[in-house]
């Protein structure tokens, strides 16, 4: 039940639950990954069993997908999907201009595809992962496995001339194992403790040869809504410049907990 789940939990339920009365009948959602995002897909699927809801939604990775599927919800392809109108996703680190650092979980790639391929996308967040300046997360860069030794040299050395704190690049592990991506590649995640100029190295980043993409998502998110364990969320919304406090209501007998 609600009341059982951790503050942070309960922060990111109430956070899903305010983003998805965002969706309408007939919309295409983009589905985001994560441990806030699938807090959201159960959420979504709540709302689509109980208003009879036409949707079709594109996941963001294979588990995201999976738990889609499982809840009944309708998953397509973006190429038969094609443009969507909304995409709700997590992020690892925020900021006042709502420039984001994603990739916690491995899917960096389709969720900015998934992202700039939408009229809106918009962000659910517990108040932890609001800073002042990105970089505390390691930011992940997705790089193809031939050669990705060369390909960390050569980004730790350009990050000598960007404005940031450290210029270590390690490879993600899956145990005593390279971390995969669902499109087969490795992560560098870099340690990097501050980014001053976020679009710099984002732009850098991806003239290295053999990355594919990095996690930094600048002029991507239009709305972030912060969620609290109290059930208090904060949305706010950088195109109409604005900001709301609104309170959900938790129902003891939630029904998506059957799903859990």
């Amino acid at each position: 039940m609600v009341h059982d789940l951790a503050p942070l939990d309960r922060a990111k339920l109430a956070a899903a639950r305010r983003a998805v009365d965002l969706v309408e009948d007939g919309m295409k959602l983009g589905l985001g990954t994560g441990s806030t995002a699938a807090w959201m897909v159960r959420c979504l699927a709540e709302k689509v069993r109980e208003e009879g809801l036409r949707v079709s939604c594109v996941p963001t990775s294979l588990r995201t997908a999976t738990l889609a599927r499982e809840l009944d919800l309708k998953v397509v392809p973006l190429e038969e999907a094609g443009w969507l109108d909304l995409t709700i996703d997590g992020a690892d680190e925020f900021d006042a201009d709502l420039a984001l650092i994603k990739g916690g979980g491995g899917a960096l790639l389709q969720e900015k595809i998934v992202a700039t391929a939408s009229d809106r996308m918009v962000v659910i967040s517990d108040a932890t992962k609001e800073v002042k300046t990105l970089g505390a997360f390691p930011l992940p860069v997705e790089v193809i496995p031939f050669g990705w030794q060369a390909s960390r040299m050569l980004i730790e050395e350009m990050l000598g001339a960007m404005d940031v704190m450290g210029t270590q690049a390690s490879l993600r592990m899956n145990g005593a194992r390279p971390f995969f991506t669902d499109e087969g590649n490795h992560i560098l995640d870099l340690a990097l403790g501050r980014i001053g100029n976020p679009r710099q190295l984002s732009l850098a980043l991806n003239q290295v040869p053999g990355v594919v993409e990095n996690g930094l998502f600048i002029d991507i998110c239009d709305a972030v809504v912060i969620g609290h364990a109290d059930g208090r969320v904060i949305f706010r919304d950088a195109i109409a410049g604005t900001e709301e406090e609104e309170h959900i209501l938790f129902e003891e007998a939630d029904n998506i907990f059957r799903e859990i």
